[in-house]
This record gives structure tokens, C-alpha cells and sequence, in this order.
């Protein structure tokens, strides 16, 4: 079953089509939640901490859906995060999944871009858009290729201590543009933790 059509509820409508759609709605909300407590008076940052970095490292449990052989793999990542006190970031990540494989079909992915991270109550939620390459393993060994990948993403922090988060959740959607059989998406979601390096 095409991995588009299976993702559809109603209206014969891919889910590529479905998310383009719905971006719209998904953009005006978070400008509305970025805008709503900007406008709310009495919330001054600390003029101290401005300008100041975090740089936090982490490990994941990974799961990642493959549109290519609609294949369930499983495996590890690792990330990390740089980010200021006025919210904007950069993140690197891999994910290797190489267990649960079929056939030998597996892949591994490397990438890295902005992230916006916010607070609300104790949970700190983020969205992301990152750029980089995936190794890809095809079935029975037949043959190995290595494609651009472009991800956009998001998830949920919750900080245990003032050096470990737990990552509740990680969800990315992935595009593979340059696939060899045509354009491949893949949909993920991790799991994991994060220490606080300075």
C-alpha cells in the first residue's frame, strides 16, 4: 500500500497534499502563540542572561516509518542543541536505524539546522527544520545510495533538573527529493533524554 494513500482518512487526498494544506492553519497558530506573549506586559528578560548559549547533548530511541518498502525501523540517535536565551537554536542529529530490518533494508541520517524552542508552564516545546543526507541500504544488499534529505519537525522537553531534560517526544517528517525510485517521504518520532554541557 502507497504510504501517502495509507496515511489518508478521507477525501482521497495524499497526506502530502493534506500537510500543504493544513500548513496555513499550522503557521497561524504559531504565530499566534509567538505574538500572544509578546504583547503581555511585565515580561522582561533579564538584561544578565542575555546573549548567553546552552549547549545541551542527547540520546535518543528511535522509530522511523520508510515509505520505500513500507519498512518499521528501529534504532538510536543522538543530538545536539545550541540555544540562546532568546530562543532561536541550532540542532545536529543522526539516527541510525538499523534494526527491524527486512531484507537488509536500512538507513542512517544526518542533519542539522534552526530550532525555535519556547517555555509553557514546566514543558519547553520546539519546532525545527533541518537540512542533510541519508545513507541508504536497499533490499538484499542490491545496492547503496546516499540522498539529500529535508526535515521539518518538532517535539517536547521536560527538564527534570537544571542539567537533565527528558525529551518526551521528537517527531519529524521527512522529504528525500532525490530518492533514486522518485521523491520518498519517511515519518519518525524518538524518545530519550538530554544533559545540559554549559
Amino acid at each position: 500500500m502507497n504510504f501517502l494513500l495509507f496515511l489518508d482518512c478521507s477525501r482521497n487526498q495524499t497526506w502530502g497534499d493534506k500537510f500543504w494544506d493544513n500548513l496555513g492553519w499550522v503557521l497561524l497558530v504559531l504565530a499566534g502563540s509567538l505574538w500572544c506573549p509578546a504583547m503581555a506586559p511585565a515580561q522582561v528578560a533579564a538584561p544578565a542572561t542575555d546573549g548567553v548559549f546552552r549547549l545541551s547533548a542527547g540520546a535518543t530511541g528511535s522509530y522511523a516509518y520508510l515509505q520505500y518498502g513500507q519498512r518499521n525501523l528501529l534504532g538510536p540517535a543522538a543530538f545536539v542543541d545550541v540555544d540562546t536565551v532568546r530562543k532561536f537554536g541550532i540542532e545536529a542529529e543522526g539516527h541510525w536505524l538499523d534494526f527491524h530490518q527486512i531484507a537488509d533494508e536500512h538507513a542512517e541520517t544526518y542533519s542539522a539546522g534552526l530550532r525555535y524552542h519556547w517555555d509553557l508552564a514546566r514543558f519547553e516545546p520546539y519546532a525545527k527544520g533541518l537540512v542533510g543526507f541519508a545513507n541508504f541500504n536497499f533490499p538484499y544488499n542490491y545496492a547503496h545510495g546516499r540522498y539529500l534529505t529535508v526535515t521539518a519537525g518538532g517535539g517536547l522537553d521536560f527538564p527534570l533538573t537544571q542539567r537533565f531534560n527528558v525529551r518526551v517526544v521528537d517527531v519529524e517528517w521527512q522529504d528525500w527529493p532525490q530518492f533514486t525510485f522518485g521523491n520518498m517521504n519517511s515519518v519518525g518520532a524518538s524518545a530519550g533524554f538530554s544533559v545540559r554541557i554549559f
